[in-house]
């Protein structure tokens, strides 16, 4: 029936619900506690649960120890000029895919997606041959180029056109006289952006998050990432636990920043399409 009366949760959904935020929750509030205090608090009977008051001095810890602020730095050019360009190129060609037509467009789509199926360890090599003839080794060029555009931001991007622009849309806008980029940038675009923003905030997290790669070609003292400047927080003989905490603190705020920031059009992008939703950002 069309009039029936949606069921409200019970108090068991809710209470799995809270169950699921706090056991996701708690790694990180126990490592915020955790750089807080010193390293004794790790071996302790009873874990504190509580901040402490050595938060400025570990801070201070952390940036004596490594070159932090360049860390940062390295990261947010190399995971945001590969956001950016993700969500430019897959969705260039995700419209081309999904509502341009063109010889072979089904074919170069698979094999676009054949490439997922191959791991990227197996490029390692190659990539490192291809970035050391360039001589871009110990340079941030090397980790941002082969990360400019992947098959999956294509496949997302392309799946986001079928669904949210019609195909009778662009035929209108090219009846109006569109070109086929203003029509991909006044039509297409911002019918798709809930999912841009999706593929933004993953693209971004997979790039801050990256470590192999970057400690492969990158001069851990030279122009480390957060990533390998972590690595290097807990590389020593004696592992300081507060220290290496208070690192990964910094390190993981400015993920969480940027969740906070985009997280209606997050969720707006990945409930889009399922049927009985309706999030307006």
């Amino acid at each position: 029936m069309a009039n029936r009366r949606r069921r409200r949760p019970n108090i068991l959904v809710y209470g799995a619900l809270m169950a699921v935020v706090c056991g996701s929750a708690f790694p990180l509030y126990w490592s915020f506690v955790v750089s807080t205090r010193d390293s004794s608090a790790i071996g302790e009977r009873i874990p504190p649960l509580t901040p402490g008051g050595h938060l400025a001095e570990n801070v201070r810890r952390v940036f004596d120890t490594v070159d932090f602020w360049l860390a940062l730095q390295n990261s947010l050019i190399v995971s945001g000029t590969v956001m950016v360009s993700n969500v430019l190129l897959a969705s260039l060609a995700g419209f081309a895919f999904a509502r341009l037509r063109f010889f072979g467009r089904d074919t170069l789509f698979l094999l676009v997606l054949g490439t997922v199926m191959v791991p990227s360890q197996l490029g390692i090599i190659p990539l490192y041959i291809v970035v050391s003839e360039l001589d871009w080794y110990g340079r941030l060029p090397a980790v941002i180029v082969p990360g400019l555009v992947s098959a999956f931001s294509v496949f997302w991007m392309r799946q986001a056109c079928e669904e949210a622009v019609p195909r009778e849309l662009i035929d209108a806008a090219t009846v109006d006289g569109c070109s086929v980029l203003r029509t991909y940038w006044h039509v297409a675009l911002p019918a798709i952006r809930p999912q841009a923003v999706v593929l933004a905030m993953l693209t971004f997290m997979a790039a801050w998050n990256d470590f192999f790669f970057p400690l492969v070609v990158l001069d851990p003292n030279e122009s480390p990432t957060v990533q390998v400047a972590l690595a290097t927080l807990a590389s020593g003989y004696y592992t300081d636990y507060a220290l290496m905490l208070t690192g990964t603190t910094l390190g993981v705020t400015p993920v969480i920043v940027l969740f906070i920031l985009l997280a209606r059009y997050f969720v707006k992008g990945t409930v889009r399409g399922v049927p009985g939703t309706d999030v307006r950002p």
